[in-house]
């Protein structure tokens, strides 16, 4: 029998150890280059971030040789650790690469909530294509493993000496992996491990690599001070006070006091936003004539989204539920919390289907396979979810895809047929619609080059035109299914109100890799860290629209005109409707007016007025306490003794 030969060791056991410490800390280093190579595509910018952070690449070149050196002892090869430690640090800047291209943000920790969701995430977005620094990277890390390979006789490791550093590299690796570590390793190395950033701008300041590892172990929430049973309890009287002093419901609201409490469809749109907000573009005709038509009827404006181009997922959780990823740590994907974490507060819909009166269901032109909703929407009072394969078994007689998706006015013909058959059953109707016509990727062959409303600018390229014509063809789209369906509202003898919103502006990139809005001189580069606080406002922001067939059911509010947002629209809703809400949406409801925005990138107060935080926006004390407020109630919720959770769910006496 044959038995495998082990490498002989050359040289004295010190030297062959120094020569192992040696490799895996020039492997570190290199693959460290490698990952910020790949990331923004120039050496020389590579170098630039050294110069003016040294300490950062210092760093990230320890955490990898960290891996590299227990690798290398626990598989007795160093060639071989390294070569599977630059595999996996060249994998991470390839998938921030691909993000990027797909949604133009970069990779964040809470994204690896999706990581077993990748191909579904690719199928998406299109084709793919590493870049070519991917290429040259990999082709240096192989030869830096390639040398190591050739001098594996000079870093063989055995005997008391393997364990030992065997242990040191597991010792290492909880060092710089652990939380207490990973604070001393950051202050030594100059890392602010308290402040969140923006993902863009920590990515800018620590790289890729030390950036994601910094996110891991920020200091988590802190909590108020003179966290308590008694300091809660204050903080609930405050509430009930201040919820008396506005009233539960406002008298005036129609839907209060109306007789038939109406059907609510919310329809999150995908990628829809006002093309008027796109200088330099004309067109033949109007192509959200239907949006804006219906407008008039009822109200609109600016929609601040809280993302560009991508985001769905977490602008549904912010709307349903009231809660960012700003309440959390960066870690944490909100669409991915444990299932008790959504059972905390009662969520919007449940705000109309605890009395028995409303049934909630949900319905996506697309499959069931991202953003973990069939787990997050039944646990937020959902009764039945629909997906394209389920509203497809509801005898619509009618084309069923466009593009390469579901037609947004399919969709909503299985809207009306949901209500149609919850209000023959003697309930009224709670659903939300999610299309998916309008999502990228906008390839020119799309729609078969099909562009209803003839648009041209004297700045962009024929072949920029080409894909600017996709996204307006399918805005059109989106707009023609919208005036399909609220046709057929007015139709119905039934009240309904349409909650209408685009979930975020396409991240539409040109030819050359810079998106429609630099072309167009909305914002300076594709990088978001370089972003004025207006330009963010802006950019993060689509348009929403409520309607409803029976104007006496928004007052005299309809026709009116004022900016809304993820965690304003279904508090709005609320008073509209007049429901019986709890203190919690109670509370929400008064906290957006002072706030419609409040998350990492910027803050925007009640009336619109953009500011990067907080802390520079221009607000009263009392507006300044509601924001405590709602931090207080979130921290005893989330990370606390729940000493008022309960009884933020009641509504206020």
């Amino acid at each position: 029998m044959k038995t495998r030969r082990r490498t002989r060791a050359l040289g004295p056991a010190w030297l062959r150890w120094g020569m192992f410490l040696g490799g895996s800390l020039c492997m570190g280093l290199a693959v460290a280059v490698a990952v910020q190579w790949v990331v923004t595509g120039s050496l020389s910018l590579v170098w630039e971030w050294f110069l003016k952070w040294p300490t950062y690449l210092l760093l990230t070149g320890l955490l990898y040789s960290a891996v590299v050196f227990f690798l290398g002892t626990l598989t007795g090869r160093l060639w071989l650790a390294a070569l599977v430690t630059g595999a996996l640090g060249l994998i991470l800047a390839l998938v921030d690469y691909f993000k990027t291209a797909i949604n133009g943000t970069p990779l964040e920790l809470a994204d690896f909530g999706l990581a077993t969701q990748l191909g579904e995430v690719a199928g998406v977005a299109g084709e793919l294509q590493p870049p070519e620094d991917f290429w040259r990277a990999l082709i240096a890390l192989g030869i830096c493993a390639g040398i190591l390979f050739l001098v594996r006789r000079l870093t063989v490791l055995s005997g008391r000496v393997r364990f030992l550093s065997l242990s040191l590299g597991l010792v290492a690796l909880m060092f710089f992996f652990t939380r207490q570590g990973a604070q001393s390793a950051g202050t030594a190395f100059r890392v602010d491990m308290n402040t969140r950033l923006t993902a863009a701008n920590s990515h800018d300041t620590y790289g890729l690599t030390l950036s994601l590892w910094r996110s891991c172990f920020l200091q988590a929430k802190e909590p108020p001070e003179g966290y308590s049973r008694a300091y809660m309890e204050e903080v609930l009287v405050r509430i009930d006070e201040l919820l008396a002093q506005e009233g539960q419901a406002d008298p005036a609201d129609p839907a209060a006091g109306s007789e038939e409490a109406p059907n609510v469809i919310f329809i999150l749109s995908e990628a829809f936003y006002d093309l008027n907000r796109l200088p330099g573009l004309t067109y033949e005709s109007d192509p959200l004539a239907n949006f804006h038509a219906l407008a008039e009827e009822g109200i609109s404006g600016t929609f601040h989204s809280h993302y560009l181009g991508y985001g769905t997922g977490y602008i549904e959780m912010a709307l349903q539920y009231g809660i960012t990823n700003r309440d959390f740590g960066a870690s944490t994907n909100i669409c991915f919390l444990e299932s008790e974490e959504y059972e905390k507060f009662d969520a919007l819909a449940e705000q109309f289907t605890k009395g028995g009166k409303y049934r909630a269901e949900m319905l996506h032109g697309y499959n069931d396979s991202l953003y973990n909703r069939t787990v997050t929407y039944p646990l937020l009072g959902y009764s039945d979810l629909y997906f394209s394969a389920d509203i497809q078994q509801l005898g619509i007689e009618d084309a069923v895809y466009g593009g390469y998706y579901m037609r947004d006015a399919y969709l909503y013909q299985g809207l009306l047929k949901r209500m149609e058959a919850i209000n023959e059953n003697g309930q009224r109707a709670f659903l939300f619609g999610i299309t998916m016509e309008n999502h990228q990727p906008f390839d020119p062959e799309k729609f078969n080059y099909e562009c209803q409303i003839g648009v041209t600018s004297e700045t962009l390229s024929d072949e920029n035109m080409a894909i600017v014509r996709v996204m307006v063809e399918g805005i059109t789209r989106a707009d023609q299914a919208l005036g399909q369906l609220t046709d057929a509202l007015r139709q119905s003898g039934e009240p309904t109100i349409v909650v209408f919103f685009g979930d975020h502006r396409p991240n539409l990139f040109m030819t050359d890799g810079d998106t429609v809005y630099t072309k167009l001189g909305l914002c300076p580069d594709n990088d978001s860290a370089d972003w004025t606080v207006e330009e963010l406002c802006d950019l993060y922001a689509t348009d929403y629209l409520i309607w409803a067939n029976d104007p006496a059911l928004l007052g005299d509010r309809a026709g009116t005109a004022r900016d809304s947002s993820i965690t304003d629209i279904g508090p709005e809703l609320l008073e509209l409707t007049g429901q019986p809400v709890s203190r919690y949406w109670g509370l929400l409801n008064l906290v957006r007016r002072a706030s419609l925005t409040n998350i990492d990138s910027y803050f925007v107060d009640g009336s619109g007025n953009p500011s990067f935080s907080p802390e520079e926006a221009d607000l009263s004390d009392q507006e300044r306490e509601l924001l405590r407020l709602r931090e207080d109630v979130i921290y005893d919720a989330m990370y606390g003794e729940q000493y008022i959770t309960d009884a933020m769910n009641e509504p206020a006496p």
